[in-house]
């Protein structure tokens, strides 16, 4: 049987969904400084105001489908409390830990999604692909070594931020589970309505203050994160690889540390640079694979 041909465009859209979610900590920041919210409240605003967007997108590319069968929207609506948890405690973590520690352990998620990824296939990594994987692990020491610290000091918010990569796979598999029956625009919007009020009562519990002082931080989290981000991420993951997925989660600690540079003047080591290189070369081979089945279902056919 043909297997239909992968879109041109869904890894672009993967790549530029992680560049739009790297962009999520500094503005978490700024909703705390200018906006003057918590990190939880700003977790809310972020899928708040994202709802009226994603159900008019969501009525519009569902319009003349069949409606979704309720046990799929139950696990959607359970992958979003997931998604919630995940910035309840990311967001929370970065307050109490070096950035580059809430950045490294976030980014747990980023294995244990490409470990799904094999347990799907039934296969443990070709030579290639456990390359790949030890590739990327050792990119990411390199890109966050000169700033990470395990400390005493830090433990809870690194327990936060290995809790958020482990709820934000949980996410993960729900929305590639529910991608492979329906469009990425009704599966986004019922995430994130289901994750937003649980952030609000977990914010108003904790004490923060909900209200922004200033709505442009939120507004652009909000955009950038969810509306962009997310829409893009969506998108790519019904049609890409759990484990490519997973892979190129890693260009999000490259494009955390280039805001860092351009923001904060933070100065780029050269083993960020190697660091970054490894990650790249891991997300080519990661590829080579597929693209040699590929061409062998093309040769077939």
């Amino acid at each position: 049987m043909h297997q239909p041909a992968t879109p041109r465009l869904a890894f672009p859209a993967l790549i530029l969904a992680n560049l739009f979610l790297a962009a999520g900590p500094w503005l978490v920041r700024l909703s705390q400084d200018v906006s003057q919210i918590g990190p939880v409240a700003a977790g809310f605003w972020r899928l708040a105001l994202a709802v009226p967007f994603l159900a008019v997108l969501a009525l519009r590319q569902g319009k003349g489908q069949p409606l979704p069968r309720w046990a799929i929207v139950a696990a959607i609506a359970a992958g979003g409390l997931f998604f919630a948890a995940d910035l309840a405690a990311w967001h929370a973590g970065i307050l109490i830990t070096k950035l580059a520690n809430a950045t490294l352990f976030g980014n747990f998620a980023s294995f244990l999604f490409a470990i799904y990824g094999f347990i799907l296939l039934r296969r443990l990594p070709r030579a290639p692909q456990g390359l790949a994987l030890l590739l990327a692990a050792a990119g990411t020491v390199l890109l966050l070594g000169s700033s990470y610290e395990l400390s005493q000091d830090h433990f809870d918010g690194d327990l936060l931020a290995l809790l958020a990569g482990l709820f934000y796979t949980f996410y993960l598999v729900a929305v590639d589970r529910a991608r492979r029956t329906m469009k990425p625009w009704p599966v986004l919007a019922i995430a994130t309505a289901a994750g937003a009020l649980p952030l609000l009562a977990f914010a108003l519990a904790l004490g923060e203050s909900v209200m922004p002082a200033d709505w442009t931080p939120v507004v652009l989290l909000s955009l950038s994160s969810q509306l962009v981000g997310q829409g893009l991420l969506v998108y790519a993951m019904g049609h890409l690889s759990p484990v490519l997925v997973g892979l190129c989660f890693l260009t999000q600690p490259i494009a955390s540390a280039a805001i860092g540079w351009a923001v904060y003047g933070e100065r780029l080591s050269a083993a960020d640079g190697v660091g970054a290189l490894l990650v790249c070369a891991a997300l080519v081979l990661i590829r080579l694979p597929d693209r040699k089945l590929a061409t062998g279902e093309a040769a077939a056919h």
